[in-house]
């Protein structure tokens, strides 16, 4: 038992903390990544697409089908 607990020990402190952090900077360079600023600027505007009507429920999902003035 105490084998195994340091063998996962040992395991946990090198090749996982090593995992984890390629998993933590592949998403901090999917986040920031070239061309995504366009689509970030949608989804901060999103909420303010139908201040003065109710959007239709699948205006979220295609700009384009916001519900006619």
């Amino acid at each position: 038992m105490d084998d195994t607990y340091s063998l996962l020990r040992a395991f946990a402190d090198s090749w996982a903390l090593l995992a984890l952090m390629l998993v933590f900077l592949g998403v901090v360079f999917w986040a920031y990544r070239p061309g995504s600023r366009e689509l970030h600027e949608d989804a901060a505007q999103s909420i303010f697409r139908s201040e003065d009507r109710p959007a239709r429920a699948d205006a979220d999902r295609d700009p384009t089908l916001e519900a006619p003035k």
